[in-house]
């Protein structure tokens, strides 16, 4: 791939099809012939439907497929040489401490990313200079917007500032880690790609981008090792990437059984880089418990996925670029100028902005999450995985007690049946399950 990344240049669709739309209810009001008008709708629709199949029928190029395969063989066969297995034995004592950490700055740094995803920088620094925070943040918001405004139906954002938290409140960057849990725990360690489709089926009322597709496909009666392949533009967005966590913490010392997990869990919705992307996350998690440095190991993350795919050659650039990085501002400028008009929910692009955030912080964990969510773009879900990293390799003695007291021991969930979780039952569950892994 050649950087920086020059996208073709898109026509204005946006304001083509919204004056197309304005038109004809402006030629309905006229008085138009309104068969007429339903005619020519039908035919723009299936105009776009045969361009879109047009835009598949293109051919790859050979080489970059033969280097990013969608077989975890063909994966592993690709893959640099790396530790596999660091843990000889489950250290429970070292395990619990690392576990809650990682745990708690996944929540903290979801937690603060929520009320402002997306937003702009700029944006974000006005807010906070309006309401009286800091930029980058040092503590949950003290105000949002739209305060009574729900987000996934359940959580008020107001539950997410510093004196509104009863509880972690709902958001799929926290829940996909909670049902990585129950798939543990109902189907095994060596559950399949059809037993993550059931628990989907079981438990999500609801999804977003290719997790929704994939969730309608397999509605629909697609096999799970096929639902991600209809109607899905979205395979290499970061959608898998957030499901990473719960198999580091299932598999902690042990990258390769972290990158199986992973691998099984992302091909059920994502392809190629996407799948990648939680297989690196969910190895550097793994490292972490061992390496006590979250950066010793992203590097480890490198060493579940093939060397020469897209997502390695950018993790490899981040982590070199990271030394030059010193603040969000460093980090936003360096991956715009890198990654052009790359989607702000690519799995690469924020990848990079969550290892900038990583290399920013270090051991300070208020820095780790507040430079990520400054760096803005998909910044709930990369603010969460560096919260994570840093929390696997430092432990919970490293993170301010500012940023989980409020949890009160309590996360709360949009999924079927499981409204509510104990933090505590959480850790212990992970535990009874993690033991496993080396029995």
């Amino acid at each position: 791939m050649k950087y920086p990344l020059n996208y073709p240049e898109f026509p204005d669709y946006r304001t083509r099809i919204f004056h197309l739309m304005e038109y004809v209810r402006l030629k309905y009001e006229y008085g138009a012939d309104r068969e007429e008008l339903k005619a020519l709708l039908n035919e723009s629709e299936k105009y776009l439907e045969a361009l879109t199949e047009k835009v598949l029928a293109l051919k790859d190029d050979p080489e970059l497929t033969a280097r990013e395969p969608d077989n975890l063989d063909e994966i592993r066969a690709l893959r640099p040489e790396g530790p596999r297995k660091m843990w000889k034995h489950f250290d429970e004592e070292k395990y619990a401490e690392r576990l809650k950490g990682a745990f708690m700055g996944r929540l903290a740094g979801c937690t603060l990313g929520a009320p402002v995803e997306f937003w702009p920088m700029e944006s974000m620094k006005n807010w906070a200079e309006y309401i009286g925070d800091d930029f980058p943040p040092t503590n949950y918001w003290s105000k949002v917007k739209n305060p009574n405004e729900k987000r996934y139906l359940i959580s008020d954002f107001v539950s997410y500032t510093r004196d509104g938290i009863k509880g972690v409140p709902v958001d799929d960057d926290v829940t996909y880690t909670l049902l990585g849990l129950l798939i543990a725990e109902e189907y095994g360690l060596d559950f399949t790609v059809e037993d993550v489709g059931a628990a989907w089926l079981k438990y999500l009322p609801l999804a977003y981008t290719a997790e929704e597709i994939t969730l309608r496909n397999l509605k629909e009666g697609i096999p799970a090792e096929k639902a991600a392949e209809k109607g899905n533009p979205f395979v290499q967005w970061i959608g898998a990437d957030i499901r990473s966590d719960p198999w580091g913490y299932l598999a902690p010392g042990y990258p390769e059984k972290a990158a199986e997990m992973a691998y099984r869990d992302a091909s059920l919705s994502h392809r190629r880089n996407g799948i990648y992307g939680e297989m690196f996350f969910s190895t550097a998690i793994a490292a972490a418990f061992e390496t006590g440095d979250p950066v010793e190991a992203l590097h480890i993350g490198l060493t579940e996925i093939p060397e020469k795919c897209m997502l390695a050659e950018d993790v490899r650039w981040a982590l070199k670029e990271g030394a030059k990085i010193n603040n969000y501002l460093d980090a936003r400028k360096a991956v715009q100028d890198r990654f052009g008009d790359m989607s702000g929910v690519h799995t690469n692009l924020n990848a990079c902005l969550t290892i900038f955030g990583v290399m920013i912080g270090r051991e300070d964990f208020t820095r780790v999450i507040g430079e990520t969510v400054a760096m803005g773009y998909d910044n709930d879900c990369t603010a969460a995985t560096a919260g994570s990293l840093a929390g696997a390799a430092y432990g919970i003695g490293n993170i301010p007690e500012h940023w989980y007291k409020p949890f009160n021991n309590t996360v709360l969930s949009y999924m079927n049946g499981v409204p509510e979780f104990r933090i505590d039952d959480v850790l212990k569950r992970f535990a009874v399950q993690a033991k496993k892994v080396f029995e």
